[in-house]
């Protein structure tokens, strides 16, 4: 296994992001067989990519975070507007940028990975449809300029420590559900070696209503990813089947098996 240490840098940082650069973790890449993974100074996986397939997602529970579009019809995504709070290996932002063509948007606190992200994981430069924030997204997400502008909001907000989710409650889930248009989903993994599950959970029912929220099982790795609706719909089996169908065969993800693995918290 070959590994990658870089600090880099980062031209027109956000005041409140850059002065709090110098105590986030160093960034750290390893490479195995045809994987790249992304470190935070530790081993825990932050992300990865397929060295020959770099807008593809290889993890399973970041192929989950895309469940949203069982809620929309699959004819309208290229006008979506996708938001990504934590960068990560850029997987998520990559996926909804070239493969789903969204407006897309992604905001990340510490600089190291976003240049890491452009250097070593094929983040594509910004343009009209892509920007990539250096920001503090508790902060960044009350701006009004966010506000009900984002169809599908994927919160992915972890330390090197990986313990909890860094960002993780009530209030910080009711401005994400602010973020949202009337027809919006946020989608959210919850992974940590304390047990916050049910708490988060409980946060999330709180800022949604139970009744909007849906959760897969956990992933073998222990990632649960949680889908909360802004306005709950409900579709029907029927319904999320076609739709499921038409994800795999457009957009090569596995949404016939998200449905046995993915149901309403009621």
């Amino acid at each position: 296994m070959a590994r990658k240490t870089v600090s880099p840098s980062v031209t027109g940082a956000n005041s409140d992001a850059a002065a709090s650069s110098n105590q986030l973790p160093e960034v750290n890449f390893s490479d195995y067989g045809d994987i790249r993974f992304l470190h935070l100074g530790t081993e825990w996986v932050q992300g990865s990519m397929l060295i020959d397939a770099p807008f593809d997602i290889q993890l399973e529970y970041v192929q989950r975070m895309m469940v949203w579009l069982l809620f929309v019809e699959p004819q309208a995504v290229p006008t979506l507007h996708s938001m990504q709070l934590g960068l990560g290996s850029a997987a998520l932002t990559k996926f909804c940028y070239k493969k789903l063509r969204t407006k897309t948007t992604a905001v990340e606190i510490n600089p190291q990975v976003i240049s890491a992200c452009r250097l070593w994981f094929k983040l594509p430069p910004e343009d009209v449809r892509l920007q990539v924030l250096l920001a503090d997204a508790g902060r960044e997400i009350k701006k009004d300029i966010h506000l009900g502008t984002v169809d599908a909001l994927q919160v992915d907000l972890y330390d090197h420590e990986a313990a909890a989710p860094v960002l993780d409650s009530a209030a910080f889930y009711a401005d994400c559900r602010r973020l949202l248009t009337d027809d919006g989903v946020m989608t959210v993994n919850l992974f940590g070696r304390d047990g916050s599950f049910e708490s988060s959970m409980d946060k999330i029912s709180d800022a949604f209503g139970a009744e909007a929220v849906w959760a897969f099982r956990p992933t073998r790795e222990g990632n649960t990813v949680v889908a909360a609706q802004r306005q709950p719909s409900r579709p029907g089996r029927e319904l999320l089947l076609q739709r499921a169908e038409l994800v795999e065969s457009r957009w090569g993800l596995p949404a016939r098996k998200w449905l046995r693995l993915f149901k309403p918290l009621i």
